[in-house]
């Protein structure tokens, strides 16, 4: 749904080929999970935990200014210094700024295509990685891939929040798709568009607002489980404004994307 918003508000300034493949930009967004659940295939499930750091970022365990590193290497590199390392503490900023600027070349290229044929591939090559990079953005709306407290409260507990290690998808899947319709939230992406920039600073930022509303997660999810029966409209409420608030990003990076193309 998230993917579908952000298309849905996409300005008439982009292409149009990419503004009407929303559907499919849809469709794409929740590809690497469904990697991951191709669990016959050894190979391709071995490496998906080489790729799992990529869904998220443990912002408590990251050393003070690690997250100003320009790419994940110096990032590990970073990490490592300290006794730490990526599959501990997560590459989710990374891996959203690694598809932002491959996405951007993209865009140059479509822009300079030598002919309508090679457009017409670049084009496919676009809409598949900017779906792929719906998935990460959306996964960063989740308080719960920003955190230690991924799926239960860990260590110190002194609120006595909830410690099963079912709550990520009780929240995420569960309680989403039986509540949550895309015209919940549809209308409260910004109307308007913006350039991410600095991206870098942006997108943790952007983790940064995430991480701000766990506590307010856990404290609901207290009052009341989030599953498909939930009644409350607060739950409601807060699970409408992180969709919005990944839209909005999303469709605000590929813009950005497109616009500082040349």
């Amino acid at each position: 749904m998230i993917g579908r918003a952000a298309a849905d508000h996409l300005p008439a300034s982009m292409p149009g080929f990419f503004r009407q493949a929303a559907a499919q930009l849809s469709y794409l967004n929740p590809d690497p999970d469904r990697w991951r659940l191709l669990r016959e295939d050894t190979t391709l499930t071995s490496a998906m935990s080489y790729f799992a750091p990529d869904h998220y970022l443990d912002m408590e365990l990251v050393p003070d200014g690690a997250l100003a590193a320009p790419d994940r290497y110096a990032f590990s590199d970073s990490l490592h210094a300290v006794g730490q390392g990526l599959g501990t503490v997560g590459a989710l900023p990374y891996r959203i700024m690694e598809l932002t600027d491959r996405l951007r070349r993209e865009f140059s290229l479509w822009r300079h295509a030598p002919d309508s044929a090679t457009r017409v591939w670049i084009e496919q090559r676009i809409i598949n990685d900017a779906g792929i990079l719906g998935h990460y953005v959306a996964d960063a709306a989740n308080p719960h891939h920003t955190t230690v407290h991924h799926n239960g409260w860990v260590g110190e507990n002194i609120h006595g929040y909830v410690t099963e290690p079912n709550f990520h998808s009780r929240f995420e899947s569960v309680y989403v798709r039986s509540h949550i319709e895309l015209a919940d939230f549809s209308d409260r992406v910004t109307p308007i568009p913006h350039v991410v920039t600095p991206l870098q600073d942006s997108v943790v930022a952007y983790l940064g607002q995430s991480r701000s509303e766990l506590e307010r997660l856990y404290e609901l999810d207290t009052r009341e489980s989030f599953g498909d029966t939930t009644s409350a409209a607060d739950h409601k409420e807060f699970a409408v404004d992180r969709l919005a608030a990944g839209a909005t990003m999303l469709r605000n990076i590929w813009f950005t994307a497109w616009v500082t193309s040349r």
